[in-house]
């Protein structure tokens, strides 16, 4: 929960130094580009790591750093220092690389079966929660002490998350053999995603998140420029959007276990998802009504939430300990190429007035809305005739 704060307690902070300095939508949008694409690039290496080493030492190791590299946020005073943002965020998430997989592989050593999906669905509420407080503390901070009271308080943050971590008994255990797989990196990297696309019951969910985003990650991007071109109201209003987004992202997942407990199913439900975010944000570009956006940025999001932890809690379930973090990092691969694609196509279109805002937001809804379809006819009915083969067997 405390590296989660980390994550966002200092975002506002970020995007205020760059509008500051440079005043451009295509900056803005790059920094979250550069923040996706650090991720993407070190996955591969990231998950072979977290499957080679203790995870708790990792994830120790890991939140320093990004302690580190916010902390080095601090030695920007000028645009022509605006570089150092940039880099410092790709080192930063290269550290949350190896800290996402090194976490979500520990969750089933640490849990009975039955306090697996609860344990994920309080891991997803603590996210939300700290989701909607830490950017609005974060924002809150940034307009009352400044951007560099923020950046001090989010780094020693991510160090205070550490001691949390030391204290943590997380079982490491890997047999002769599985040790010995792992010895060559470059082997153990693409038995990885070998393993991962011969696995028909592991890629389906694996696959949930990155097809998501494809038209999500533009629409949560777009979030930005609707608080302050639509409802001219700013961080203020960014703060509210967002806050609908960590409400929903944590009631989702509570409503697809109370009334679809079968799991068998819930990669049918993740299509559907998909189709309730977009007509979802088809509505909220359609409207300037701040309490409207507010309720449908909301269900949209309980959508997103759901298709998270579902496809969370199938992957920690079906995939081996000993394949579980390249699994995850595969997955995250996925999700951050997907983001940063659409988050720069549309960044583009917007800066060189190739389309209008409005525009943008129904064009990436109606897409999402077109891509649940696509998912039910295809992934959602290989998952249900590869259920029935093995229940015949």
């Amino acid at each position: 929960m405390v590296s989660n704060l980390g994550d966002w307690f200092g975002v506002l902070a970020v995007y205020a130094l760059i509008i500051d300095f440079s005043g451009s939508e295509l900056l803005l949008g790059l920094i979250i580009v550069i923040k996706m694409m650090s991720f993407a690039v070190f996955s591969p290496f990231a998950g072979y790591i977290a499957d080679r080493y203790d995870r708790r030492t990792l994830m120790i190791l890991c939140d320093f750093g990004r302690g580190f590299a916010v902390l080095s946020f601090l030695l920007v005073r000028s645009p022509e220092m605006l570089w150092l943002i940039y880099f410092m965020t790709a080192v930063q998430m290269m550290f949350a690389a190896v800290f996402e997989p090194a976490k979500q592989s520990s969750i089933p050593n640490i849990t009975t079966p039955d306090e697996l999906v609860r344990a994920n669905i309080l891991s997803n509420l603590s996210w939300s929660i700290i989701f909607t407080s830490g950017m609005g503390l974060g924002g809150l901070a940034t307009a009352a002490f400044g951007t560099d009271a923020v950046f001090i308080m989010n780094g020693l943050g991510y160090m205070l998350s550490t001691i949390f971590i030391f204290k943590a008994t997380i079982p490491h255990v890997r047999d002769e053999a599985t040790m010995e797989s792992l010895r060559r990196p470059i082997k153990g990297i693409m038995d990885g995603y070998k393993y991962l696309w011969k696995t028909g019951r592991v890629y389906r969910p694996a696959l949930a998140k990155g097809t998501m985003t494809i038209f999500l990650g533009s629409l949560v991007y777009m979030l930005i420029l609707i608080s302050d071109q639509i409802l001219l109201m700013g961080s203020a209003g960014l703060g509210l959007l967002y806050a609908a987004r960590g409400a929903g992202t944590a009631v989702g997942p509570v409503i697809i276990r109370k009334l679809f407990p079968q799991e068998s199913r819930w990669v049918t439900y993740m299509g559907a998802a998909m189709m309730v975010a977009g007509l979802s944000y088809m509505v909220v570009g359609l409207t300037s009504s701040l309490w409207l956006m507010l309720l449908f940025v909301f269900i949209a999001h309980s959508g997103s939430g759901a298709n998270w932890v579902s496809s969370t809690v199938l992957l920690q379930q079906r995939a081996p300990d000993n394949f579980r973090g390249r699994v995850f990092s595969a997955e995250f691969l996925m999700f951050t190429v997907a983001q940063s694609i659409s988050t720069l196509v549309v960044s583009l279109l917007l800066e060189y007035n190739i389309v209008t805002l409005q525009t943008a937001i129904l064009g990436a809804s109606t897409g999402l809305v077109i891509t649940g379809g696509i998912w039910l006819l295809t992934i959602a009915r290989k998952e249900q005739a590869s259920l029935q083969a093995e229940s015949a067997v």
